[in-house]
């Protein structure tokens, strides 16, 4: 993926663009994805780096949602299980089987969850990954050594999938590229387009790198941008009332010692009614989430303290070894853009499903949902905007479609797996220069090819970037990411043609927003 060569692009075609889409996240990605494959012209912009915001701050979880079976909303489950069983299919380098124990601590609770993941299995069809069981306290033991003993009956495991967030949103956008779509980050939409009708066919747009602006013709323009959803729609109709409730989740990263083993711990009922997950991933622990109202969206929000102590309590209560604050490698938070009910209902009881609407200006607005769920929740809102822009219709083909990178039997344990068939690439420049083959920073794996390839390929244009996203560096060990900052600025600067001025300031900013991971 080239910025400069899709910029050219929609400079130098002074043309109707069949779709545009606003929103470089999970959601967008996937309309960009579907909408190319079908033929029909594609540009995507995000106002900041593809999956900047919510999409690269999840569980990394691929899951049909157990929680949402405990809530009854057996559809939603459905549909997230099928999905779950074509990214497995689709994106086998990113998507691996992870299996998650229930640990038991009162009687009645194995016999209880036991007979629940049966129904999950039963729900998930053909496309299962595996049959969950129940387990002795032996068992439950064997596969968390480190899970708290004390009152301990047994467990159930089941299995679910595990992924790479940003990981996956970047080979979403070089797969919609490779279908002649134009995704374009650090574009932001400034304003809709609209003719004498006040139908829109159109944005205006500012590249946020250099400040030139640009106005795009479309024949349908989606809004797919999650937390900001309620934003572009008052740019369509200034007396719009907000639909979005933002739901904030964060996530603590431990040491692998606290999660020795292969397998999850998932608690089905913390002290706000949600699930508790503590996942390996990426040779840490990942524990998490909570679920709290926040009423302005952000860029980067910031775990609350009241959540940090309440995600420390519980992992106390279910390993034998208690984190502390200096445990943390990493806090993150994301925000989930919840759709408002009708009924005041809490946070962690609205429901994930998805929500497409058409304004009376053709605007379509697609928000809600999840990760698992971003292919059907694109196809869906394709098919509206055809409709919508009243072009031929062709039959969506993600189902089947591989995404870029698409690489079978890769090692999940050798970190470069996340490049899936691009990793020739990455062994290609340390080949050539075997220095690239050194580590960016001794206590994670990730090398210095991995910068440059992220440059000239993937599109990344800030220290954040290939640390937060490209890398996951940030998330994974902050005070690791702080101390590799100016390796990565300079690299930046040459391959860009920056000055010493741009390195400092982009060191500056990048420290100031990574301090924000760390507690101490």
């Amino acid at each position: 993926m080239n910025r400069a060569h899709f910029l050219n692009t929609i400079k130098n075609q002074n043309q109707f663009w069949d779709v545009v889409i606003i929103g470089g996240g999970a959601t967008g990605l996937g309309c960009a994805v579907d909408a190319a494959s079908r033929g029909y012209t594609t540009v995507l912009l995000d106002m900041h780096d593809f999956a900047k915001g919510t999409s690269s701050r999840s569980t990394k979880l691929v899951h049909g949602g157990v929680r949402y079976l405990q809530q009854g909303d057996v559809s939603l489950v459905i549909e997230a299980l099928k999905e779950r069983g074509l990214l497995i299919q689709n994106a086998p380098h990113l998507v691996s089987h992870q299996s998650f124990i229930v640990p038991s601590y009162k009687w009645w609770s194995g016999p209880f969850y036991g007979v629940g993941m049966k129904v999950y299995d039963m729900l998930a069809g053909k496309l299962n990954i595996k049959k969950s069981k129940s387990l002795s306290e032996e068992e439950t033991l064997e596969k968390i050594p480190t899970l708290e003993k004390e009152g301990l009956l047994g467990g159930t495991i089941y299995y679910d999938g595990q992924f790479d967030d940003s990981r996956l949103a970047l080979n979403l956008a070089q797969t919609a590229a490779d279908y002649n779509a134009l995704p374009i980050n650090y574009m932001k939409v400034t304003g809709l387009l609209k003719n004498s009708a006040g139908l829109i066919e159109g944005v205006s747009a500012m590249d946020m790198i250099d400040g030139e602006s640009y106005k795009i013709n479309a024949r349908v323009v989606i809004n797919a941008t999650g937390i900001f959803t309620d934003s572009i729609m008052k740019m369509d109709d200034e007396d719009h009332s907000n639909i979005i409730q933002c739901a904030q989740g964060i996530h603590l990263v431990l040491d692998k010692e606290f999660l020795p083993g292969d397998a999850a711990i998932m608690v089905p009922h913390t002290d706000d009614g949600r699930v508790l997950f503590a996942v390996p991933w990426h040779g840490k622990a990942l524990v998490g989430t909570t679920d709290t109202p926040i009423d302005k969206p952000d860029l980067e929000p910031r775990a609350l303290e009241e959540e940090i102590e309440f995600v420390l309590r519980h992992a106390a209560r279910y390993l034998s070894k208690d984190p502390t604050r200096e445990d943390v490698k990493s806090v993150f938070a994301g925000l989930r853009p919840l759709v408002k009910p009708s009924d005041s209902k809490s946070t962690s009881e609205i429901s994930r499903s998805h929500h497409l609407q058409v304004n009376e200006s053709g605007l379509v607005t697609i928000t809600g949902g999840k990760w698992t769920t971003y292919r059907k929740m694109a196809e869906d809102t394709i098919d509206q905007a055809v409709l919508v822009a009243g072009l031929q219709e062709t039959p969506c083909v993600t189902e089947d479609l591989r995404i870029h990178g698409w690489l079978k039997n890769v090692d999940m344990n050798d970190h470069l797996h996340v490049y899936g068939s691009d990793r020739v690439g990455i062994e290609k420049l340390i080949k050539e220069n075997p220095e690239l083959g050194e580590q960016i920073h001794s206590d994670l794996p990730y090398v210095k090819a991995e910068i440059i390839w992220a440059i000239r390929n993937e599109m990344a244009i800030t220290i954040d970037d290939i640390l937060s996203r490209r890398t996951r560096m940030l998330l994974l060990d902050a005070q690791a990411a702080l101390e590799s900052a100016e390796l990565v600025a300079e690299y930046l600067a040459r391959e860009l043609g920056k000055d010493q001025t741009w390195v400092k300031q982009e060191v500056a900013e990048f420290k100031a927003l990574a301090k924000e991971y760390t507690l101490t």
